[in-house]
């Protein structure tokens, strides 16, 4: 790790009571959901983080606390440091606050939150799906989404999947 991003790793840690997570160089801060805001602010404004690179989730379910995490990393193309953050979620009705008053592009990062987990954030000016269409059920990268899919058939289990198997009617 670079000592500029020691320094601040340090300072958002005292501040804000966060984790360090570092793994293979990467550093990742874990913070509260009430706090993103005020952290993302702080990395911005203080910090010279002016960019979010990336939004996103892991579901680790069957885990209930926590379920979720969702993940941002953020880059500072002045010092050329980049520095995750990983915020913790409770439950099957996840919530977190939005940073799109902070980071402009957040809107789409967000919007594909709840598209595809179902994490809902508060605060968004447009929360709709992106990616799905509209009338579509269900967060399909949830781990205990149903995937619907159809048994492959080996020769070890030709028989077993072609009893099971629906063929066209003539």
């Amino acid at each position: 790790m670079s000592e500029n991003l020691s320094v601040i790793s340090e300072a958002i840690r005292e501040r804000f009571a966060a984790q360090e997570y570092a793994f293979l160089g990467e550093v990742s801060l874990i913070v509260k959901p009430e706090q993103i805001v005020e952290v993302c602010k702080a990395l911005r404004d203080e910090f010279n983080f002016e960019v979010l690179t990336e939004e996103t989730a892991v579901d680790y379910w069957p885990e209930q606390s926590p379920r979720f995490h969702v993940v941002y990393r953020m880059r500072s193309l002045q010092h050329t440091l980049i520095l995750g953050l990983r915020v913790p979620l409770e439950g099957n009705a996840p919530s977190i606050p939005t940073i799109e008053g902070i980071y402009k592009n957040a809107n789409w990062f967000e919007r594909e939150l709840w598209d595809m987990f179902g994490i809902h954030v508060e605060g968004h000016s447009d929360l709709r799906r992106i990616v799905l269409p509209y009338d579509w059920e269900g967060h399909p990268l949830r781990k205990d989404y149903p995937l619907g899919y159809e048994e492959v058939q080996f020769s070890f289990n030709f028989d077993e999947i072609d009893i099971r198997k629906p063929y066209a009617k003539e």
